[in-house]
């Protein structure tokens, strides 16, 4: 079984070796007859998916980054047509909508295969915690797969899904795709909006990714991020840079506790020996306020949010849950709003002492979990084996940082480890630069079959600049070839804020003309992100003709860019074609309407010459 990545896929389709049919139809055999059949808890029925395929096939990929590529998605996220359970029956509900992030994928061609199980309302690190079953670790079934977005982290590490969203408060994200040697991205709260999430703690909650590729989670990022009006903790997005050859922070000897894991320990110390040979400077740091941190996210009034979650739900039918989930909640109901505020104020002395840390290294290395519990070990201890998986995760939302957890070797045994990098709030495209490097030097593969991924992630470079373009300059458009001479890279598709319209110049050959009118309320037109270099940009902008200028464009996730806007002289005689949505739906709602008129055409030329026959006659 190759190992699935967006890339190579992708090429398959544009080589017509593969078709979205052909590799829908596979997987779902694939998924079927998988010897471990908790992984999903509900899939999209056969036809509708290969139809939406097929669908799909018809349109053809441009402008469809995730072009075919099949995903799952973790079953407390929505995905219309499909029940949302969080694992437990009697909390199902049919969603009316996607999820927001599920919609974003969708529209950029991505194909939902199922939702995926998972510990009961994202309440637990390990993946045993379902009435669905539990999914077992790749390499083990005596072994967890890790939690809660298990059946999310077995279906990419399988071969079942080339991608999965999973969720991430305590390191739900993380800690699977280490269990199972994958990537596992968890962003900055708010980058990837929760509008269609059933919450666990409503502030520390992620959508995260987990992927084969340090490249192939920042893919979908691109596509899945961006602010969101309905969610209150959604946030535009940003860049935070990092250096090339960065400081990383590392765990004192006296704080490197592996539960007894010696191999884990000796594993660790081999990515931070590899991160030196790569040229970062070691940093060890003070983890006692990390630790401290880690300790008190469920283990203080903090858990108190857990309820606040479910309040309906809890604790009118708290005998329905899985026991150690209804444990969580009645430990988190005792608290009072005084031991609230109080651990808030613990919370932020900590905060103080663990950001001091912070700024001795640009990023920290950590080891994702520091020990992989057996299936045997965690029904002993529930709670207890539970715990000691959060060590190095649970911190890491609570201090506002992003991460990516990579693969990092194996065990004698054969399981897997894992590090995890973590830098500041939206440093996510610096640091997957990183992690990218970091995962190939530490050559652990990815998934079950160990390969390596064949798609490098390139980092942006200081000094790139970025350009919104609205028209002939997309891809695939007829001056797309003139960014590609530039070197130019394509960041992603996005729309402008609502305020912006687009109209049809009077040109000939036509132009678009994007116009930016203040308290017009739209839909925001479709365009695109692409990055080039300071030099190649300023060739750019001097080349351009009139009326066409450069001016600052706002985006829908609130980030502003220079693009493409027009001179208002050009606009007298101009057509309003905002209800398009962008210039590449008008050319194509042009071009059929043009062949519907040719055809029209040719069917009164020939009545008319069988009516010249007949009357000859």
């Amino acid at each position: 079984m190759d190992l699935l990545e967006i890339a190579s896929i992708q090429r398959a389709y544009a080589t017509g070796a593969l078709t979205p049919v052909e590799l829908m139809a596979a997987l779902l055999q694939r998924i079927t007859t998988h010897p471990d059949q908790a992984v999903f808890i509900s899939l999209v029925p056969e036809a509708e998916l290969l139809a939406a395929a097929a669908a799909l096939d018809i349109r053809g990929m441009e402008n469809l980054p995730l072009f075919g590529i099949p995903f799952a998605v973790k079953d407390n996220i929505d995905v219309a047509g499909l029940p949302t359970t969080a694992a437990c029956p009697e909390f199902a509900y049919m969603p009316a909508h996607d999820a927001l992030c599920v919609a974003r994928l969708r529209a950029a061609g991505a194909l939902v295969l199922g939702k995926t199980n998972l510990d009961q309302f994202a309440a637990g690190l390990n993946g045993t915690r379902s009435p669905y079953g539990a999914p077992r670790n790749v390499f083990s079934t005596n072994h967890v797969s890790g939690g809660s977005s298990s059946g999310s982290g077995v279906a990419v590490a399988s071969g079942l899904a080339v991608f999965a969203l999973g969720t991430d408060t305590a390191g739900s994200g993380r800690v699977p795709a280490a269990f199972n040697n994958i990537v596992g991205l968890k962003p900055s709260i708010g980058r990837i909006p929760v509008t269609g999430l059933v919450p666990a703690c409503r502030s520390l909650d992620c959508i995260t990714v987990l992927a084969n590729s340090v490249a192939d989670s920042m893919a979908v990022l691109s596509v899945a991020e961006g602010d969101d009006a309905s969610d209150s903790y959604a946030r535009p997005v940003t860049n935070t840079p990092l250096p090339a050859k960065p400081r990383f922070g590392v765990l004192p000897l006296d704080e490197r506790e592996f539960f007894g894991d010696y191999a884990a320990a000796s594993l660790y110390q081999d990515a931070i020996d590899q991160a030196v040979a790569l040229g970062w400077a070691e940093q060890k740091i003070d983890y006692a306020p990390f630790r401290e941190i880690a300790a008190a996210l469920y283990g203080s009034a903090l858990a108190a949010e857990r309820v606040a979650a479910l309040p309906e739900f809890y604790p009118a039918q708290r005998e329905l849950m899985d026991p150690s989930v209804r444990g969580i909640f009645d430990r988190a109901a005792g608290y009072t709003a005084v031991e609230v505020f109080a651990a808030q104020q613990k919370l932020q002395a900590l905060r103080r002492r663990a950001q001091a840390e912070l700024a001795r290294a640009d990023v920290l290395l950590l080891p994702t979990a520091p020990s992989l519990p057996s299936i045997a070990d965690m029904k002993a201890a529930p709670v207890a084996a539970n715990e000691r998986l959060g060590r190095y995760t649970n911190f890491v939302n609570l201090l506002d940082l992003c991460g990516i957890a990579v693969p990092a070797g194996f065990r004698p045994n054969g399981l897997p480890f894992g590090v995890t990098l973590l830098g500041p709030a939206f440093s996510e495209a610096a640091l997957a630069g990183l992690a990218d490097g970091l995962h190939r030097a530490l050559g652990a593969g990815s998934g079950q079959t160990k390969q390596p991924a064949a798609t490098q992630y390139d980092a942006p470079a200081p000094g790139l600049k970025t350009l919104v373009v609205a028209g002939a300059h997309l891809s695939g458009m007829a001056l797309n070839h003139e960014l590609l001479a530039l070197g130019a890279t394509l960041l992603s598709a996005t729309k402008t804020a609502a305020e912006y319209q687009l109209y049809t110049l009077a040109t000939f050959p036509p132009k678009p003309g994007l116009v930016r009118s203040p308290g017009f309320a739209g839909e925001g037109i479709e365009v695109e992100l692409w990055s080039l270099t300071a030099a190649a940009f300023g060739d750019f902008v001097a080349a351009l003709p009139p009326p066409m200028g450069i001016g600052k464009v706002v985006l829908a996730d609130g980030s502003v860019h220079p693009g493409f806007l027009c001179e208002a002289y050009a606009l007298q005689g101009a057509g309003d074609i905002t209800a398009y949505g962008g210039w590449r739906n008008f050319r194509a709602a042009f071009v059929a309407r043009k062949r519907v008129e040719a055809e029209a055409s040719q069917v009164n030329e020939a009545d008319a010459s069988q009516a010249n026959q007949a009357e000859a006659s």
